[in-house]
This record gives structure tokens, C-alpha cells and sequence, in this order.
């Protein structure tokens, strides 16, 4: 049975604000909500199981240097883990990440909606760097929902390198729309 729909789909839109206060605006481009996130909104929806309300956590990660050079095939939907294994968690909990209902014209409105926007403000310091790293070189990122107990992705993307030095602050925005 092949009954994937066109969606839900996803968007990202990333803005580097350097320490001078220059912004980098890298627009706005699309991502792959995977198969787990299906099957998330399947078991919520049946009521099945232990489903953790919505948006657990992002995973921010390297990826691999080599894409800056020879980029990675897309992302498919069967896809579970970032490709990094050691990626940064910021977690729902966490004052950085923002979620918010946006109605069909882009405006945040109270109740529910068919568009969910998922804000993450990486302040000075957030990802770590060193001697040996003085850039944090951000390559792909990955949305979890939780389900007994499992992580599940959501959605996916990898990307050109954004290099996040040790005062900027990165403004990633996440759309999702069902």
C-alpha cells in the first residue's frame, strides 16, 4: 500500500546574527518529515500506545566535513538518525525552542491549527567550540517525538555548513505544516 500523501511537509528558514550584529539570512528552503513522524500521528491518533505530546527535542549535528566539498544525496523518508553521533540536544524544555500555531497566512494565532512553527534561538556559547574548533560547523538537524519510550524522528535535513562561531546567534525556524 502506497498511500503517502504530499503531506505534511516542512520548511526551515536560518538567520546567523555574527557578534558585529551582521545578519546571514539563508531564506527559506525544504526539508523531509520522514516516515516515523507518520507513523507518531498514526498512534496518536488510534490513541495507541505511550505517544509524549508533540516536539520532544532537535538534534544539531556536523554531519560529515565532506559534504562542504561533494554534497550528500537527499535525505530519504525511511531515514531514523542524524549522521553524526554526537550531535547537540535542546530539548522542549529548554527556554531556546518556541512552539507556535500559524494560521494559512504565516500569523501565529492561540489555537490549534493545521501549521506548527518550532523557533530555536542558539544564544552566544550555545554549540560548543574550541582551540582546535573555534567554529561550530552546523550541517543537518533532526525533530523527535517521543513513543514508548523510543525516539522518533519527525523531520530531517541536511545543508550547506553553516560555520556558528562562539558569538553568534543562529534563529532556526521550523515549519510544519499537516
Amino acid at each position: 500500500m502506497n498511500d503517502k500523501l504530499i503531506t505534511p511537509t516542512g520548511r526551515y528558514h536560518d538567520q546567523l546574527i555574527r557578534e558585529d550584529g551582521h545578519c546571514i539570512d539563508y531564506g527559506w528552503r525544504s526539508n523531509i518529515v520522514v516516515d516515523r513522524c507518520r507513523a507518531l500521528l498514526t498512534a496518536f491518533m488510534r490513541g495507541d500506545g505511550n505517544v509524549e505530546p508533540g516536539v520532544q527535542f532537535i538534534l544539531l549535528g556536523r554531519g560529515q566535513s565532506g559534504w562542504d566539498s561533494t554534497p550528500p544525496a537527499p535525505p530519504v523518508a525511511g531515514t531514523t538518525s542524524l549522521v553524526d553521533s554526537s550531535p547537540e540536544l535542546i530539548t522542549i524544555a529548554d527556554p531556546a525552542m518556541v512552539l507556535s500555531y500559524l494560521d494559512s497566512t504565516g500569523s501565529e494565532v492561540l489555537v490549534p491549527h493545521n501549521c506548527v512553527q518550532i523557533t530555536i534561538t542558539l544564544g552566544p556559547g550555545t554549540l560548543p567550540t574550541s582551540i582546535s574548533e573555534p567554529l561550530y560547523p552546523l550541517r543537518e538537524f533532526g525533530l523527535f517525538g517521543r513513543y514508548d519510550g523510543a525516539d522518533y524522528m519527525i523531520d530531517y535535513v541536511r545543508h550547506p555548513v553553516i560555520n556558528v562561531g562562539p558569538a553568534d546567534t543562529l534563529v532556526r525556524k521550523i515549519r510544519l505544516v499537516f
